[in-house]
């Protein structure tokens, strides 16, 4: 059965590469994993050449990427790198007034975070004027099962999926981990032995599922001294468009000041995480 190719207009030089890149991300080219430089020229009207040429530059740059086995391209890494730094940028700029509101009503510093393979990222941090200024966390990676933005970020997530990435990140190590601050009194005991003292929640997948189950519930996920002693923490988030988890609001503070009503620091970051949902376009 032949193919009829597209009529298009004459183009050069960036339009037709970005022609490529438009084909390359057609529902056609991800039913069949990927097109071959036939396949491409039939639909672009070009040469095969050209096409085979052009493909190749585009490799080269990281935009699209060539099956060993099939020969088919696809669309490559760089691409979806460049469009994740573009969504964050874009995530960055609209939570800023939203984390600001958090701070306002809670008296804490903010915290926008995405996930990353088996961590959490902290993209943006809005301080309290009040609070004191310990650890920068912008940049900072820390292992998501451990605390309440990594589980709020995986709550939207199909068991499948959990028990995947369970499965490939379980034994990751934190990319940072944080000084533990000893409390007075106890300043003869080494770290190791506070760390033990931690209330670690999520010792297996089966007490993973079931923070998620709570934090699906309650549209927030909270952690008390689970990370680090004397910390508590909740996090609520943040949807898109297309209605999936894409951030989470955090605020993270010592027990002492928010631990007796760590469930309605909860309740406030899931009020505004549904704010800055609707403004990204998600149905909430």
């Amino acid at each position: 059965m032949s193919v009829t190719s597209v009529p298009r207009r004459n183009k050069a030089g960036l339009a037709r590469d970005l022609e490529v890149l438009e084909i390359l991300g057609s529902m056609e080219a991800g039913r069949t994993s990927g097109m071959g430089v036939t396949r491409v020229a039939e639909l672009s009207g070009r040469d095969k050449g050209q096409v085979s040429r052009t493909l190749a530059t585009l490799a080269d740059s990281g935009l699209v990427e060539r099956d060993r086995h099939s020969g088919k391209y696809r669309l490559g890494f760089q691409l979806y790198a460049m469009a994740a730094r573009t969504q964050e940028a874009r995530l960055v700029s609209e939570s800023l007034p939203y984390l600001r509101e958090v701070v306002s009503l809670t008296h804490e510093t903010a915290h926008l975070c995405v996930l990353r393979g088996g961590n959490v990222l902290t993209l943006k941090s809005e301080m309290s004027p009040s609070a004191f200024r310990g650890v920068g966390w912008e940049g900072v990676s820390v292992a998501a099962a451990q605390t309440s933005s990594g589980r709020a970020l995986l709550s939207d997530w199909t068991e499948a999926e959990v028990r995947n990435w369970y499965r490939e990140h379980a034994g990751d190590s934190l990319v940072v981990q944080p000084e533990i601050a000893l409390p007075p009194g106890i300043a003869e005991l080494d770290r190791e032995a506070v760390r033990g003292r931690l209330k670690t929640r999520v010792r297996n997948l089966e007490d993973l599922l079931r923070e998620l189950e709570l934090a699906r519930s309650q549209g927030y996920a909270v952690v008390d001294e689970e990370f680090e002693l004397g910390l508590v923490g909740a996090s609520a988030p943040i949807r898109d468009a297309s209605n999936r988890i894409v951030a989470v609001i955090n605020v993270s503070a010592p027990k002492t000041r928010i631990g007796a009503h760590l469930h309605q620091v909860g309740e406030i970051v899931k009020r505004v995480g549904i704010a800055a949902s609707v403004k990204l376009g998600a149905a909430v």
